[in-house]
């Protein structure tokens, strides 16, 4: 690790000025020779070059989801010229360049942050052996020695002998359970920022082996780092933890404001954004806007989470528009009040049991109604047959009186009522 940081020393002298300014700064509330002030110091640092990386972060969240993207298209070109690899790697080479993408740039802030942390490894390890180095002069090397947090030296590693430990004016035990509980946070820290980007952040409806390998890292740099951090003195346990909860809460920020297309983190938040917009009336502010723009603008190729908006959207009665704004619309609204209607007025389904005791019910009811039928024409019938038997017969007088009694005894007799035109009687016929 020295010969490493020694490869770096060329920045040992900014970061040591860096570091003394926000030493004077909190030397002046907490005390020049306190923990705090120096530990602060360097958590400054921290952030300082954290917030100079941010053009790098967002480089690297482009490039990150771009490679997520060509996944696809980079195992269709392995599977297509396995057999090439000089044509293989043109292909890919042709298939950045016509997509902009830059595979490296996903590790950019790492590369960007390595020369810091070496160089105050280089810077914590002059002083942990009583050497002055950059600006850091023999009155502040004497002020960094005395400085300790919660009891361990900031110049002390896990791996120091006692004796080692007891010229910086610490004990080996304080020292270890300082060191361990450190190296555990900044392991913890970076195995939950992995697994909240694979578990939120990813879109998953494309499977590939770069997800594989993501979740292989998830569980493998969490050790390297941790058995890394046995060799680190104290102040860079301090910078590496700094900065590792720095990436967590950025990591945070981007699942949250800025998703990945297809992710769960998409979901939830466009539902928020319906959430909002049916509550407020109107998308507000102009990140959202576009947010809305962009999703108008997909048409066809909208993922599912994104119809799912739109459909809640037309459900509350909006119509989103080409700029990321919403309209009211009263069709939407009738059309969606009808559809809701027609869909109350459906029939609520039953189970077996239910469909074969109301079939038996129904027979049942079928079978009374018609013993019932049967029983009222019995009835009918026997009173018909009573009126006939009971009436006497008047003897035809004339063809007039002849058809008038005929008529009678057609609408008492009901059954022998003779059909169609009647024959005319024989002319020699008594009249």
């Amino acid at each position: 690790m020295d010969t490493i940081a020694s490869l770096f020393s060329f920045i040992t002298w900014p970061v040591s000025w860096v570091i003394v300014q926000f030493h004077k700064m909190y030397g002046a509330i907490f005390g020049p020779d306190t923990g705090w002030a120096w530990g602060l110091s360097i958590v400054s640092l921290v952030v300082l070059i954290r917030i100079c990386l941010i053009p790098l972060f967002v480089k690297q969240i482009k490039s990150t989801r771009n490679m997520q993207a060509l996944q696809p298209k980079m195992k269709a070109i392995q599977e297509r010229y396995k057999s090439d690899k000089q044509r293989q790697s043109e292909e890919m080479m042709k298939l950045y360049k016509e997509t902009g993408t830059n595979p490296l740039s996903s590790c950019l802030p790492i590369l960007a942050q390595s020369p810091f942390f070496f160089a105050l490894y280089h810077v914590l390890s002059a002083i942990a052996n009583g050497q002055t180095i950059g600006v850091i002069n023999q009155s502040l090397l004497e002020s960094a020695r005395q400085a300790h947090i919660f009891g361990a030296p900031l110049a002390a590693k896990f791996t120091n002998s006692a004796a080692e430990v007891q010229a910086l004016g610490a004990s080996i035990t304080d020292v270890r359970i300082v060191t361990a509980v450190m190296i555990i946070m900044m392991s913890a820290s970076q195995f939950f920022t992995q697994r909240q980007l694979m578990m939120k952040n990813v879109d998953l409806s494309v499977k590939t082996p770069y997800m594989q390998q993501q979740k292989m890292l998830m569980y493998i740099f969490p050790l390297i780092f941790a058995g890394m951090g046995i060799n680190f003195p104290v102040g860079v346990l301090v910078y590496w933890l700094t900065t590792n909860v720095w990436t967590m809460g950025q990591q945070m920020y981007v699942i949250n404001q800025n998703p990945t297309p297809g992710s769960k983190a998409q979901d939830a938040y466009l539902q928020r954004l319906l959430k909002s917009v049916t509550h407020s009336g109107e998308v507000k502010g102009r990140r959202r806007k576009n947010i809305v723009k962009v999703i108008v603008a997909k048409g066809s190729d909208r993922n599912e989470n994104e119809r799912r908006f739109f459909a809640g959207l037309s459900k509350a009665g909006f119509a989103a528009q080409a700029d990321g704004t919403v309209i009211k619309s009263d069709t939407i609204v009738a059309e969606a009040e009808g559809g809701a209607a027609a869909k109350r007025q459906q029939p609520k389904r039953q189970t077996k049991a239910q469909r074969q005791a109301g079939t038996a019910q129904q027979a049942k009811d079928t079978e009374a109604e018609e013993s019932a039928e049967t029983t009222e024409k019995s009835a009918s019938d026997t009173e018909s047959k009573t009126s006939l038997e009971k009436k006497p017969e008047t003897p035809a007088k004339g063809g007039t009186q002849g058809q008038s009694s005929g008529r009678s005894r057609a609408s008492s007799g009901g059954n022998r009522q003779r059909k169609g035109q009647q024959r005319p009687k024989h002319p020699s016929s008594k009249k």
